[in-house]
């Protein structure tokens, strides 16, 4: 199952415009976030996930929606938070 996972954005990589730093409860990873080039994204500003891209920026509240409804999911969940734990795209 692939899931769209929220995350923060922690950091903006200045080495790699098209990359940040960003935490999913805890597990930190460079996402891809060409496609939101135009956002204007800082840190704690929050974003949907998706094999390593960024898909949009969402609000706190959703995210937070969000992740109560994956941590729902169970192994799902779980199953995907280690694949993200396990991935560098740097």
């Amino acid at each position: 199952m692939c899931l769209g996972i929220p995350g923060e954005v922690i950091e903006l990589m200045t080495e790699h415009e098209d990359l940040a730093m960003v935490s999913v409860e805890g597990v930190k990873r460079a996402v891809n976030i060409g496609l939101l080039h135009d956002e204007d994204l800082k840190p704690g500003d929050w974003i949907l996930i998706h094999v390593g891209f960024a898909l949009s920026k969402i609000d706190e509240a959703e995210a937070k929606a969000s992740l109560d409804f994956l941590t729902g999911l169970g192994d799902a969940y779980t199953d995907e938070l280690e694949a993200l734990a396990a991935s560098d795209i740097t």
